[in-house]
């Protein structure tokens, strides 16, 4: 009998962190945290950003992906769900990088909250300067 092979992708968006399941599916299910994802994400921005590596390679309701993701918030949460599936779906079909790099769903997303500093209100807001 032949072993299934999980095909995963991980993807990472300021302290967010998702892991991702693909299989090939004829229903295209999407499911984060054991739930539907438009449950986990009822913001409709969120629920685009999902979905915009299937619908750019125009595999809507090829695959089902398993999605657990933790850390961070509803917005970063979203993206690294949005890396994980274009790195899964490019395992399965390596011939889809193109498409994928040049609309930059396989870059990782750096930016991160800058760290409040020490004498300032913020990170960069600091105290009002008097002259007199």
């Amino acid at each position: 009998m032949a072993r299934v092979q999980n095909i995963t992708g991980t993807g990472r968006r300021k302290s967010a962190t998702a892991r991702v399941y693909i299989k090939k599916s004829k229903e295209g299910k999407i499911v984060v945290n054991g739930r539907e994802f438009t449950q986990f994400f009822p913001r409709k921005t969120s629920q685009l950003i999902i979905r915009q590596p299937l619908e750019l390679t125009e595999r809507l309701n090829s695959y089902e992906f398993k999605v657990n993701v933790s850390g961070g918030g509803a917005s970063g949460q979203a993206g690294a769900v949005r890396l994980g599936i274009a790195r899964a779906l490019l395992k399965v079909e390596p011939e889809l990088r193109a498409t994928l790099k040049k609309a930059g769903f396989l870059t990782r997303d750096a930016r991160k909250v800058e760290r409040k500093k020490p004498g300032r209100h913020k990170a960069r807001k600091s105290t009002q300067f008097s002259k007199r």
